[in-house]
C-alpha cells in the first residue's frame, strides 16, 4: 500500500460564494464524509497545510493581483469579480491555504515522507490567470506547486495532467512558453462552453512550443473516449517527456451527473484513469504524484468519484 496523504483544512470552508453557488463548502464536506464513511480516509496520512507565502504565489501571479484579492477580502462582504467568481471575507486566507496545501504535499513527496497525495482543497485554481480571478479560481494552486518544484527543488521536468471537464486556461497560460513544464488537458470543447480555450492547435509558444497538449472532446463522450485519450495521447507524450514529478488537476465534473457540463463519464471510470496516472508516475517519476481537487458540482457523484480516485492512489 502506498503512503498516501490527504490534505485538508477547515479554512477551506470559509471561502463563501453565496447561496446557491455550485462551488460551495458542501463539496469538501461531502467528499470528506464519504471518504471517512467508506474507510478510505483512515488509511491516509493527514498533512496539515501551511499557508503559501506571497513569494510562492508571485512566481505565478502578478503581485498586484495578490494584493487585490487580499484587499477585496478585507472589505468584509461578498464582492463579485465576475458574475460567478466572488470574494468573501474568508477567500484570501482560504486561497493561501489551498495553494500552501499543495506545496506542503509536494514537499512531503520530495523528502520521502509520503509517496503521493490528494489535496482536498478549495477554492480551486486552474482557471486563475496571471492577474485575474476567473472561473471560481483565485490563485492557481497547481501552477504554484509546479513552479515550487522547479525553483525550490530544482526539478527539470514537471508534468501537469488536467482531467477537469473545463480546460485549465490559467495553467496553460502560465507555462505555454516554458519547456520544463508539460501541460496536458482533456476537456469538453464546444461552442460557448467555458472557458473557450483548449483547442488542439494550442501547443505552446516560443521555447515552450510542443510542451502543451490539448485533447478537446465534444459533449457526450464517455468512459471509452477518455481511456482512449489517455492511451493514445497522454501515455506517448509522457513517455517522450519523461517527467520527474506528476501533478494532477483532478476535476470530477466530466461525470454524467454533473450539472455544469455535458460529458458522460461514470463513477467507475475514475478507477482506470487514476490507475493510468499512477502507472505513469511509477514509470517516470519514482511514483511521485500529487493530485489537486478542481471541479465537480454534483455532490454525490463528486464524493464517490473522488473516493475512487483516492482509493487508487492508496493502491
Amino acid at each position: 500500500m502506498s503512503r498516501t496523504a490527504l490534505v485538508y483544512h477547515p479554512s477551506f470552508l470559509e471561502h463563501d460564494n453565496g447561496p446557491g453557488h455550485p462551488e460551495s463548502p458542501a463539496r469538501l464536506q461531502t467528499v470528506l464524509e464519504h471518504c471517512e464513511q467508506t474507510g478510505v480516509a483512515a488509511h491516509c496520512l493527514r498533512l496539515e497545510p501551511v499557508a503559501a507565502s506571497v513569494e510562492a504565489i508571485t512566481r505565478v501571479h502578478a503581485p498586484e493581483h495578490v494584493r487585490y484579492i487580499a484587499s477585496r477580502s478585507d472589505l468584509g462582504r461578498l464582492v463579485a469579480e465576475t458574475p460567478d467568481t466572488l470574494i468573501s471575507p474568508g477567500t484570501y486566507q482560504a486561497a493561501l491555504m489551498a495553494a500552501g496545501g499543495v506545496i506542503t504535499a509536494v514537499d512531503a513527496v520530495m523528502d520521502g515522507s509520503i509517496d503521493n497525495a490528494f489535496c482536498m482543497v478549495r477554492p480551486p485554481g486552474h482557471h486563475a490567470e496571471l492577474d485575474q480571478a476567473f472561473g471560481f479560481c483565485y490563485f492557481n494552486n497547481i501552477a504554484i506547486a509546479a513552479r515550487h518544484l522547479r525553483v525550490v527543488h530544482g526539478l527539470q521536468r514537471v508534468a501537469i495532467v488536467d482531467f477537469d471537464v473545463h480546460h485549465g486556461n490559467g495553467t496553460q497560460h502560465s507555462f505555454e512558453a516554458d519547456a520544463s513544464v508539460f501541460f496536458f488537458s482533456v476537456h469538453q470543447y464546444s461552442p460557448g462552453f467555458f472557458p473557450g480555450t483548449g483547442a488542439r492547435e494550442e501547443r505552446g509558444s516560443s521555447a515552450g512550443r510542443g510542451s502543451t497538449l490539448n485533447a478537446p472532446l465534444p459533449p457526450g463522450c464517455g468512459d471509452s473516449d477518455y481511456k482512449r485519450v489517455f492511451r493514445e495521447h497522454l501515455r506517448p507524450a509522457m513517455d517522450q517527456f519523461k517527467p520527474e514529478f506528476l501533478l494532477v488537476s483532478a476535476g470530477f465534473d466530466a461525470h454524467r451527473s454533473d450539472p455544469l457540463a455535458g460529458m458522460e463519464l461514470t463513477t467507475s471510470a475514475y478507477e482506470p484513469l487514476t490507475r493510468a496516472l499512477v502507472d505513469l508516475a511509477a514509470d517516470h517519476c519514482q511514483g511521485r504524484l500529487v493530485s489537486v481537487l478542481e471541479g465537480g458540482y454534483h455532490l454525490r457523484a463528486l464524493a464517490e468519484s473522488a473516493g475512487i480516485h483516492l482509493q487508487v492512489l492508496l493502491g
